[in-house]
């Protein structure tokens, strides 16, 4: 078991599969008490009884709703009193060229992977003043860091999920508040499902299935961010499998 992790609180969204499900599973395991939320209440309930979690402890929620992110923080605090973390997890990833117009896809990213992410932060950062103490770990990417043909729009997102991770960091020092943002490369989830071109899916896939570690690798570097002392603010981290080059 880490240490640092027990008892603590912990919100999750996007925690139906993938990233989200690596992230509960660990924290799990090192004795964190967790909140679940995700569109897809069967899976949730599925993981629930697997970790054996109260059936209060998953919400259906959905991202792009204000008031269902605001809810399922308000579950917690209902449940526990308090929030100790706060993980904006959930994400889609509709690569495209430009030049294709796939507005829909667009607005999708920009409606989850990043006001999803202000939704949460809007969620859980009153009660972390209140508290004064907490910590709010937003997920970005690679692609955060590098754009690549056909995923200018995803990687804006998450360009953006860092921006914004940056400036609540300075934000909200006087209220103890850690902040992290984490950048994974390719790490097998369902993240390459959504997208909807089948000549830019086949090669999505092909990559994962050549290069993409484990879910797990995303869930150590979470508890590790968590684990770390109350003086400690790891403010970023960026990996990727040791194969993968860009």
């Amino acid at each position: 078991m880490t240490v640092g992790i027990e008892n603590k609180v912990v919100v999750i969204t996007g925690a139906s599969s993938g990233l989200g499900e690596a992230a509960a599973r660990r924290l799990a395991s090192d004795g964190a008490k967790l909140v679940l939320g995700a569109r897809r209440l069967d899976r949730l309930q599925a993981i629930a009884d697997d970790l054996e979690l109260d059936k209060e402890a998953v919400v259906q929620m959905d991202v792009t709703r204000c008031e269902e992110v605001q809810g399922l923080v308000d579950q917690a605090v209902a449940m526990h009193g308090r929030i100790d973390v706060m993980i904006n997890n959930a994400g889609l990833m509709p690569h495209s060229p430009l030049e294709r117009c796939k507005i829909a896809d667009w607005d999708r990213m920009i409606d989850v992977n990043l006001k999803g992410v202000l939704y949460g932060i809007a969620a859980a950062l009153p009660q972390m003043k209140t508290q004064k103490s907490g910590q709010i770990i937003n997920v970005s990417s690679v692609a955060g860091h590098k754009v690549r043909p056909t995923s200018a729009v995803y990687a804006a997102t998450k360009t953006a999920v860092r921006v914004i991770s940056e400036g609540l960091r300075q934000e909200v020092k006087p209220y103890n508040i850690r902040t992290t943002v984490i950048s994974p490369g390719a790490v097998a989830s369902e993240l390459a499902d959504s997208i909807t071109e089948s000549d830019i899916s086949e090669a999505i896939h092909n990559f994962y299935q050549e290069h993409a570690i484990p879910a797990d690798s995303f869930g150590n570097m979470v508890a590790f961010a968590v684990s770390q002392p109350k003086d400690v603010d790891v403010n970023e981290i960026l990996f990727r499998p040791t194969s993968q080059e860009i």
